[in-house]
């Protein structure tokens, strides 16, 4: 038996390594070569300081308080030199992936099927070859386009964390590079993907949660959902998804059935075009009761297209409401990797 311990860094690229009961963190690292930054290794210098974001673990006593404070440790903070984990944990550590000497993973998986969503939308849908990726609900790969000359596009998995078949949603982009590749893909061709990476994920919930999706940026909370199915949860969670037209709600039969298996689970649609029929007319903005932001103590998750992200932080500013938690990601369909990615909290 081992624990899985996901390693987030500060450029977005996460690896996952494995501990063993009994063994710290620090040690596990350096056994799965991966350098995380360290002088003494014996809880006195606090070079390899990092902030646990989920997970259980105990910290020992072998260490001096200039290392650690109480209140650092208060506010999740560890020493990757005394932690031993007890369960699965997530480490942000504030430094680069190349300064650990480690990088970005690869992996190939097979295409199985594409499901189009009129001009809207189409569903990506494979098969690993190989050991199903390990990433954390909310992150994304970066797809290498098939004979486009090495180019990339980066997309959110919607498919749930260790699943070997993953599964992205990917916005139909008239002209658009993985748009006209997947308009002729066929069943059995291979992609290569790199990653996961990025610093937009699921947290453990502790208060209620607020999800906020704009077109495709569905994907990222369809993996959080399916985690928190898995996981159980004693928080309200409600969503609120967003779309430019009638047509570009995709998958509510799936936020649907989420609804009705977790009780947890509440979400709302809503469409800017005023010609729609859609009972909410307008933006995410202008249908946020006041009951989803709990006066501010609330985790906000946030993923859609810049001027939806920008118009949100623009909201809570005139509502003088500061989320206890706020995560964001902003994407520009049809933009080469390395999406914009922001992070809050």
């Amino acid at each position: 038996m081992s624990y899985r311990i996901a390693l987030n860094f500060e450029d977005g690229v996460t690896r996952f390594i494995d501990c063993h009961p009994g063994e710290k963190v620090l040690d596990a690292a350096f056994r799965a070569k991966v350098n995380l930054p360290m002088d003494c290794s014996d809880g006195v210098c606090g070079t390899c300081k990092c902030r646990a974001e989920g997970g259980a673990y105990d910290l020992g006593e072998d260490y001096i308080d200039e290392a650690l404070t109480e209140d650092e440790a208060q506010a999740g903070l560890v020493l990757t030199c005394q932690m031993v984990p007890s369960s699965d944990c997530t480490l942000a550590v504030p430094v680069t992936s190349a300064a650990c000497k480690t990088g970005t993973s690869s992996f190939k998986a097979a295409v199985v099927d594409v499901v189009p969503h009129q001009d809207a939308a189409l569903e990506l849908k494979l098969e690993a070859l190989g050991d199903a990726p390990a990433f954390l609900p909310g992150q994304y790969v970066n797809i290498a386009v098939p004979g486009s000359g090495g180019q990339t596009r980066s997309y959110s998995f919607s498919s749930p964390p260790g699943s070997d078949a993953p599964a992205f949603l990917i916005k139909r982009v008239p002209g658009g590079l993985m748009s006209g590749y997947l308009d002729s893909a066929s069943p059995g061709q291979v992609l290569e993907l790199t990653g996961p990476l990025g610093s937009f994920y699921l947290r453990p919930v502790t208060r209620p949660v607020l999800m906020l999706a704009g077109g495709t940026g569905l994907a990222p909370f369809l993996s959080m959902l399916a985690q928190l199915e898995a996981s159980g949860c004693e928080q309200p969670v409600y969503l609120m998804y967003g779309v430019t037209r009638g047509v570009d709600l995709v998958l509510v039969e799936q936020l649907q059935g989420f609804a009705q298996r977790l009780d947890f689970f509440s979400f709302d649609t809503c469409v800017v075009d005023p010609a729609s029929r859609h009972p909410r007319i307008g933006y995410v903005t202008d249908h946020l009761m006041p009951e989803a932001l709990h006066d501010g103590q609330v985790d906000v998750y946030l993923c859609g297209p810049p001027p939806m992200v920008d118009a949100v932080r623009n909201h809570f500013t005139d509502l003088k409401i500061e989320p206890a938690g706020f995560y964001y990601e902003k994407f520009t369909p049809n933009a080469p990797a390395n999406r914009s990615q922001d992070l809050a909290a």
